[in-house]
């Protein structure tokens, strides 16, 4: 169990991270900006989403791949409700993909176990590296080593809903 910031209600909900079931991919059509169910069916990948418990209603979607033995953070939405930092309704979510992401890296078995490479777009590079320690490599590339990934699991993921700021 995780906990996600309601900002409107000023309260801390209940969400989960769990597999993408095809029908239930948020479509771009509502407001998104990839194609989760073609994503969702791309072989050699993995698709979540972030959803709260009580109501389903999902706040972000995750798309992972392995090549070359290292885990690559492909894509990552926040819901559209959730973008920006004055009028999003839930926090959290975007931290809680991204530690899921880092978790899901220990489970390589290669070199590169526990570490989350990704390509961020150029606007994006100082707030991955200010807000969640990633490191830039080349142009926009990016990766989260495997002490930082721990931290960040930590923060998004193991911590008690009374627990946060």
């Amino acid at each position: 169990m995780l906990y996600i910031l309601d900002r409107i209600n000023k309260k801390f909900v209940e969400a989960e991270i769990i597999y993408i079931n095809k029908k239930d991919a948020p479509l771009k059509k509502n407001g998104w900006n990839f194609n989760w169910r073609q994503l969702a069916n791309e072989k050699n990948a993995q698709t979540f989403i972030l959803r709260l418990c009580d109501t389903k209603s999902i706040q972000g979607a995750l798309h992972l791949k392995v090549e070359n033995d290292i885990l690559i953070m492909d894509v990552l939405e926040v819901a559209p409700h959730n973008i920006g930092s004055q009028k999003k309704q839930y926090d959290y979510v975007a931290g809680c993909l991204i530690a899921f992401a880092c978790r899901e890296s220990f489970k390589l078995e290669s070199d590169y176990k526990g570490f989350l490479t990704f390509v961020s777009k150029s606007n994006l590079i100082k707030w991955y590296s200010e807000k969640y320690g990633a490191v830039s490599t080349l142009g926009q590339k990016m990766y989260i080593d495997w002490e930082i990934g721990t931290q960040l699991i930590d923060k998004y993921l193991n911590r008690k809903k009374e627990n946060y700021e």
